[in-house]
Order: structure tokens, then C-alpha cells, then sequence
């Protein structure tokens, strides 16, 4: 009896613990608030697909990262066109729908229209594309069509995901947007490594998206009488001092002090480049094997002549500019040309890692940032910042344009619309941005966040804008 009393007292002890538990847990999932439902919805309602444009990618934006792998249903609409003879699609459409895939942790889906080569169209053809079914773990969103126009477009406004890609503060994405369009380009940093410009002049930048992308010229002009005895003493990573600017090009975008300097017509002047890459970070073995390079012109263009260091030979790449694009870009992987920014005028600003400086006491020192914004002065944007304190961003007019500052610098936006430090951790909400673009509308602009701190994510910062006045 005992023995029962005991079993009986140790049975209801052990039957209150659990029922301890289980309160305990109904009341954390009364308290705790739902996780919201993950949307998906187009990027924005309206693009253009321009004669010029061969292809055009739809982006189909999550509002978290996806839960599970699926597919969207997308449902096809054509005015003016026709399926395989215009047009095509990635995936291909059957009977009017496409099924477009993704994969856990996406967090957009993406899918592909086509121009057959060769075609003529009048520009008021477009296609129209609807949200239909979805996989379980996700929701339709707001902006639940989109209409591609077979011309170009000069947009009213709308809001954006930025596709920065994973990383965080390291995102592996630069991104060009084109406010006029509705339409952004993601590039993964470690696509290129030179950039060929295309004007006047013979000038050759660095990929200053990668940190320690650096360079430094030695006293040869033949790739094959330089080993690794020339790089002794010589650094190319980041000291923290104002050295450093001396390896690195001008963060104005100034093409007159890029660090390698103006390629000249007579060759035996062009002289031997030693070029740290830059950091991969995660997205690829990390730091890269430095690179021996000389420049010369060649047929109005350029030839590049490039090798490891211990290299007795090297390889070639003849670059010929563009004259659609400010720069021509190379990467190093293989010697082969990379499409990476937009051609000009078809982009307002990019956003991304970037290496400029920071200032210690009198001086100013090289220092990466993240999330910055540099605008395309090369093409003529301008951009002004709007304290809300004088005006609203919602009441913000063309007769509000009056009096503004605006700026040509690349910098003109910079790192001055968020904050990483300090007890106030996110996007400004005491200002926004006007754009004056390449054509001469003019756009306001604000972040709305970009970390968690401010409901963001980073890496995928929020954007909306909206067209204050259209070009004359």
C-alpha cells in the first residue's frame, strides 16, 4: 500500500508538470504574434521592353524568404503578338500558363520573355501576366499582374525590392535601378574584374565593388619578364591609412585618376599593373590569386594582356567600345567580355558594397562600405535630399523642385540614407531623395528599411518613388 501511495503521488505530481508545460505553451502561442503570410507579387505593375532589348527578365518578389520550394502559376495574356513567332518565354508557356519554379530560401522567382530575332513591332503590343495558383506557403500579394509593353516606359512610380542576394552586409549582388522602367539589374560582384570605358578617352577602372580591389604599377613593360620577386614589398590590402587611396581609383568616379592611368597610343609606354582582385568573401574561395596585367590600345579599342604572376606566358583579350555603354567589362576567370551595367541612360543609381573612405581626425583613410548608393553620373543624374521637416515626402510636388540643391557628384546619396551604428539602427525617416535621370524626369525617392532593426532584411532593402515631373 505504500508502494502505491508513493507511485500514486509521484503519477499526479508528474501529470501537474505537464500540465504546467501545456499551459505554458498555450499561453506563449496566445501571446505570440502569427508569423505573417509570406507574399509574392510582381516587382511592379508596369515595364517596358524596348526595341534595343533582345530579353527581359520578370521578377516575382517574396516578401520573406521562401519556406519551402514551389512553383507559380502565371497566367499568359498577348495583345498584338504571338506566342513562338515574336515571342517565347522561360520557362515555356503551355496552353497559356507558366509554371515558374523556386527553391527554399528564394527570395524572388524569375522567369524569362524572349524577342525572336529579327522582329518588327509597332510598340503598342504588350503581354499581361496574373498571379494564379500558388504553392501552399505562400500568399498572392498586392501587385498581382504586370503588363510588359513592347516600347519604352516612363513610370508613375511604384515600390521595389532591391535583389542585393545573400551575404548581408556583404550582399553579392550590385544593383542598377531604373526608376523610368520599373526595372533593376542584379549582378554578382565577382563577375568582373576591368572595365573598359567607352568614350573619348583610354581609361580603365577596377571592380570597386570587392574590397581590396587594388592596384599598383611596376617600372616593366613585358608580362613575362615579371615574377614574384617584382611584388616583394609591395601591399595591396587595406592598411587603414591614407596610403591605400593610392591604390584604389577615385570614388567620384573621376576618369582622370583611375589608378591605372590613361593608356597611351605609343605601347612601350603602357607599363605592367600588379592587381589584387579583390575579396570573394563567402561567395567564392575567398581571396583571389593576384593578376600581373598591361593595357594597350588597339584598332580604337583595347588589348589586354594578363597572367598569374609566376605565369612565363600570357593570355589576350581585345575589348572594342561600346558605344552604348560607358564601360565594357572583362573578367579575369577566363579572359572573356561580362555584361554588367546597363547601357546609358538605362539606369539611375546603383546600390551595393563599395569601397570609398571614411575620415580619422584630419585625414581620410580607404574603407569598404555597405549598402551604398551611387548615382549615374557618367549619363548626367542628379539627386537632391529632402529633409521631411521642410516638406513631405506624400506632399512633395513639382513646385517643391524650386530651391533644391541638386548634385552631380557619384556620391550624391552615398550612405547618407541609413544608419548602422548608434541607438537608431535603419533608413533615415527624416528625409528622402529627388532623382533628376539621364532624360530629365524627376523622381522622389525613399527607403523604407534595409535591416531587421527597421523591419528590413539585409541585403534587400525596400524602395518606393514616384514621378514628380516628366521630362520637357
Amino acid at each position: 500500500m505504500q508502494s502505491f501511495r508513493f507511485q500514486f503521488k509521484a503519477f499526479k505530481q508528474i501529470m501537474l508538470l505537464v500540465s504546467v508545460v501545456a499551459f505554458s505553451l498555450t499561453a506563449c502561442k496566445k501571446d505570440d504574434p502569427p508569423v505573417a503570410a509570406n507574399q509574392v507579387q510582381f516587382e511592379s505593375s508596369k515595364v517596358g521592353f524596348s526595341a534595343d532589348e533582345s530579353s527581359l527578365e520578370v521578377h516575382l518578389n517574396f516578401s520573406r524568404a521562401a519556406d519551402a520550394a514551389g512553383t507559380i502559376e502565371v497566367q499568359l495574356g498577348e495583345n498584338g503578338v504571338t506566342y513562338g513567332t515574336q515571342y517565347e518565354t522561360d520557362p515555356v508557356a503551355s496552353n497559356g500558363v507558366l509554371q515558374v519554379p523556386y527553391e527554399q530560401g528564394a527570395q524572388e522567382a524569375v522567369f524569362k520573355v524572349t524577342k525572336a530575332a529579327g522582329v518588327t513591332l509597332d510598340g503598342d503590343e504588350f503581354l499581361s501576366f496574373v498571379i494564379g495558383s500558388v504553392s501552399s506557403s505562400v500568399v498572392v500579394g498586392m501587385t498581382d499582374s504586370l503588363n510588359v509593353v513592347f516600347s519604352a516606359i516612363v513610370s508613375e512610380g511604384s515600390s521595389m525590392k532591391i535583389n542585393g542576394g545573400e551575404g548581408g552586409s556583404a550582399a553579392e549582388n550590385v544593383v542598377f535601378v531604373d526608376l523610368s522602367a520599373n526595372k533593376q539589374t542584379a549582378v554578382n560582384r565577382i563577375k568582373w574584374d576591368l572595365g573598359f570605358y567607352s568614350g573619348d578617352d583610354f581609361r580603365v577602372i577596377l571592380n570597386n565593388t570587392l574590397p581590396e580591389a587594388m592596384a599598383v604599377a611596376i617600372n616593366k613593360t613585358d608580362l613575362t619578364q615579371v615574377t614574384a620577386a617584382d611584388t616583394a614589398g609591395i601591399v595591396l590590402t587595406s592598411t587603414y591609412t591614407s596610403g591605400d587611396l593610392a591604390k584604389v581609383d577615385d570614388f567620384s568616379g573621376d576618369l582622370s585618376k583611375t589608378v591605372i592611368g590613361a593608356i597611351s597610343s605609343d605601347a612601350s609606354a603602357n607599363k605592367v599593373y600588379i592587381l589584387n582582385r579583390g575579396e570573394a568573401a563567402a561567395h567564392s574561395d575567398g581571396n583571389r590569386d593576384w593578376m600581373k596585367i598591361r593595357i594597350i590600345q588597339k584598332d580604337g579599342g583595347y588589348q589586354l594582356q594578363y597572367a598569374k604572376i609566376a605565369d612565363a606566358t600570357f593570355k589576350t583579350v581585345d575589348i572594342t567600345k561600346d558605344d552604348s555603354h560607358t564601360f565594357s567589362y572583362v573578367s579575369l576567370d577566363n579572359g572573356s567580355l561580362v555584361d554588367v551595367m546597363p547601357a546609358g541612360k538605362k539606369w539611375d543609381f546603383q546600390w551595393g558594397v563599395g569601397s570609398y573612405y571614411t575620415s580619422t581626425g584630419s585625414s581620410s583613410i580607404y574603407y569598404p562600405f555597405s549598402d551604398l548608393v551611387f548615382i549615374n553620373n557618367y549619363d548626367g543624374v542628379q539627386a537632391a535630399e529632402v529633409k521631411t521637416a521642410d516638406v513631405k515626402y506624400d506632399a512633395f510636388a513639382a513646385k517643391d523642385l524650386t530651391g533644391l540643391s541638386f548634385s552631380g557628384e557619384r556620391d550624391a546619396i552615398g550612405s547618407n540614407w541609413r544608419a548602422t551604428t548608434g541607438t537608431a539602427i535603419g533608413v533615415y525617416t527624416d528625409r528622402f531623395f529627388i532623382i533628376k535621370d539621364p532624360i530629365g524626369n524627376y523622381y522622389k525617392l525613399r527607403f523604407n528599411n534595409f535591416i531587421s532593426q527597421d523591419g528590413g532584411t539585409r541585403g534587400y532593402p525596400n524602395i518606393e518613388y514616384a514621378l514628380v515631373k516628366a521630362a520637357e
